[in-house]
C-alpha cells in the first residue's frame, strides 16, 4: 500500500500508540497519524481535516470506544474505524461490530492489524469503485430517457421550426432594408435558430443524431464563424484569433465543431461579465505516451488542437469536478441548460478526440480540445447555399407530407418558384395522385418518411415501377436513428433533414433535377 494514510487515533497510551504506529509502517502501510486522548480533541480533530481510518483504544479515562464509534458513523459513515483494544470480551466486540465498527484487533496480537487495515482500505476502494458504478448506470439510465424524450418531441418540434423558419424567410424577403418590421422578424428568426441549435444539442448529447463527417480544415471553421462569435460577445470583450500554421485537417461534422466552439465562448463570456480578452487558438499537437495514459481510450498520435482561453472568474475544484456532467450549470435559472459542455464532450469523443480544462478561481480558464488529425486534406469549397435569387424550373413535382403547415408552406414556395406540384398527406394518396398523372412525368417526389397509412420510402418503391426515372428527396424530423430504421440513410439516397428553409429546399430541389 504506496499511498499516505490518514490515521485518527483515539489512544490515551503514548507506548501503545508508538508500538500501533510501528507495527503499521513495519507491515509497509505508510501512514500520517493524529494521536488523541479524549472526546473533545477527537471532535475537532475529525470534523477538522481529512481522516481515511480511525482507530481506537477500547477504553479510556474519560471516554470510550464505543461512544467514539457512534460519533464517528454519525459524522463519517463511510470510514473505517477499527478498534485495538488490550482487553475486549466477545460480548464487547460483537457489539461493536453491530454498531459499525469495521474490525477489531487486541493489542496482544498486533499480527492481526495489517491485514485488517488493508482490507479496511480494500473494502473503501470497492465501495467507491461500485458507489461511481451505480451513478454511472442512474447516469446512464438518465441519458436513455433523455433519448426518448428528445426522439420523441423531435419530429414535432422541427415540423413547428420549418414552419417558423419558412414563413419568417419569406417575409423577409417581401420587406426592405429599411422596413421597420424588419428588426422584429430577425429577432423570430434569431429565436428561432437557437431553438434549431438547442434541439440539435439535445439530439446530439443523447446520441439520436448522425454525424455526417468530412475532411475540415479548423482554421477556415473558425474562420467562417467570426462575424457569429463577435455577434455572441460583448463589447467589452477583447476576441483574439490565433490560426496555426501548416494545421492539418480532422475528420468530423462542421455543424458540431461550430457547436464546440461556440458553447465554450458563450460559456467564456458568461465568465467576463466585466469584461476580458477571449483568445481562440489552433494548433497541431502530438501528447506522448505519458500523456495518453492518463487520459484512456485516446492513443498518443497526431491531433489537431482547439484552445479557447478566457480571462474570467475561474472555476474552483468542485466545479471542474463536475463540468460535463449533464443539467450541471452555474448560471441563474433560465440562462442556461447545464447541456452545453456536456455535449462538447459527446461530440469530441465520438470524433475520437478529448476535451481538457485548466482553471483556477480568479486567474480564469482554458479549455483544450484535443482532435484526431486526418491524413486527407481539407476540401477547400464552400458549402454554403450561393446568395442571390432562388433557383426556378418548371417540372411537376409531387409533395408529400402529413403535416399541412408543412406541406402548405413547401407548396407555396414551390409553386412560386414556377414548379408545378402536386401535393398529397400520406404515402397512399400520393399513390393516387401519381395515377391521377395518367402517364404524364413526375420529375421529383418530395416525401417526408414516417407518415400514417403508408410511409415515404414504400411509397417511392411503387412509384418507382410506374415512373423509373423518377428522383426522390426525402425529408424528416424524426431522429437519425430512427429514420435510419426505414434506409433513408443509406448511401446514395438523397435526405433534407427538418426543419429546413424555403431557400435550402430550393437549392437541394433544383440540384438533385439538374443531376444527371
Amino acid at each position: 500500500m504506496s499511498e499516505c494514510i490518514r490515521i485518527l487515533h483515539l489512544e490515551d497510551n503514548p507506548e501503545d500508540a508508538a508500538l500501533i504506529r510501528s507495527s503499521l509502517e513495519s507491515g509497509g502501510i505508510s501512514c500520517a497519524t493524529t494521536c488523541v486522548d479524549n472526546q473533545a480533541d477527537f471532535l475537532a480533530a475529525l470534523k477538522g481535516g481529512c481522516v481515511d481510518l480511525i482507530l481506537s483504544d477500547c477504553n479510556l479515562p474519560t471516554f470510550d470506544g464505543l461512544a467514539a464509534l457512534q460519533i464517528a458513523r454519525e459524522l463519517f459513515p463511510d470510514v473505517p474505524f477499527i478498534l485495538v483494544s488490550g482487553t475486549m470480551g466477545e460480548e464487547l466486540a460483537i457489539e461493536s461490530l453491530h454498531n459499525g465498527a469495521t474490525d477489531y484487533v487486541l493489542k496482544e496480537r498486533l499480527s492481526r492489524l495489517v491485514p485488517a487495515v488493508r482490507r479496511a482500505m480494500q473494502e473503501v476502494k470497492e465501495r467507491v469503485a461500485r458507489k461511481k458504478l451505480e451513478e454511472q448506470f442512474v447516469q446512464a439510465q438518465k441519458m436513455e430517457v433523455v433519448g426518448q424524450l428528445a426522439g420523441s418531441v423531435a419530429h414535432d418540434f422541427n415540423n413547428i421550426l420549418s414552419v417558423i423558419l419558412g414563413y419568417d424567410e419569406v417575409v423577409l424577403d417581401t420587406l426592405g432594408p429599411d422596413h421597420p418590421a424588419r428588426g422584429d422578424i430577425l429577432e423570430i428568426k434569431h429565436a428561432a435558430d437557437r431553438a434549431v441549435g438547442l434541439t440539435r444539442q439535445l439530439l446530439s448529447f443523447s446520441r439520436k443524431q448522425a454525424f455526417q463527417s468530412v475532411v475540415l480544415d479548423l482554421n477556415k471553421v473558425v474562420a467562417d464563424m467570426d462575424n457569429i462569435l463577435k455577434r455572441l460577445l460583448d463589447e467589452n470583450i477583447e476576441l483574439s484569433v490565433i490560426p496555426g500554421k501548416h494545421l492539418g485537417a480532422v475528420e468530423a461534422d462542421s455543424g458540431y465543431i461550430a457547436q464546440i466552439l461556440m458553447n465554450l465562448v458563450v460559456n467564456a463570456r458568461d465568465a467576463m461579465s466585466q469584461g476580458g480578452k477571449l483568445v481562440i487558438e489552433t494548433s497541431n499537437a502530438m501528447p506522448d505516451k505519458n500523456c495518453a495514459s492518463e487520459h484512456p481510450g485516446t492513443p498518443p498520435g497526431a491531433y489537431v488542437l482547439l484552445t479557447v482561453s478566457d480571462t474570467g472568474t475561474g472555476m474552483t475544484d468542485e466545479v471542474k469536478a463536475r463540468l460535463f456532467e449533464p443539467f450541471f450549470t452555474t448560471k441563474p435559472k433560465s440562462k442556461g441548460t447545464g447541456l452545453g459542455l456536456a455535449t462538447c464532450q459527446t461530440i469530441v469523443k465520438q470524433c475520437g478526440g478529448r476535451i481538457e480544462v485548466q482553471s483556477e478561481v480568479g486567474r480564469g480558464s482554458t479549455f483544450r480540445v484535443y482532435l484526431p488529425r486526418s491524413r486527407q486534406t481539407a476540401a477547400t469549397t464552400s458549402v454554403s447555399a450561393p446568395a442571390g435569387p432562388l433557383p426556378r424550373g418548371t417540372e411537376t413535382l409531387l409533395l408529400v407530407e402529413d403535416e399541412p403547415s408543412v406541406r402548405h408552406l413547401a407548396v407555396n414556395v414551390l409553386r412560386s418558384l414556377g414548379y408545378k406540384v402536386l401535393s398529397a398527406s400520406n404515402g397512399q394518396d400520393g399513390l393516387h395522385v401519381a395515377q391521377d398523372q395518367k402517364g404524364a412525368p413526375i420529375h421529383l417526389a418530395i416525401t417526408d418518411v414516417v407518415m400514417p397509412r403508408m410511409g415515404g420510402k414504400v411509397m417511392a418503391e411503387w412509384l418507382k415501377a410506374t415512373f423509373p426515372d423518377l428522383k426522390v428527396l426525402f425529408t424528416s424530423g424524426y431522429t437519425d436513428d430512427a429514420i435510419a430504421h426505414h434506409g433513408v440513410l443509406d448511401v446514395g439516397v438523397d435526405f433534407l433533414p427538418k426543419p429546413y428553409t424555403p431557400s435550402s429546399l430550393a437549392h437541394k430541389v433544383r440540384t438533385m433535377l439538374d443531376a444527371k
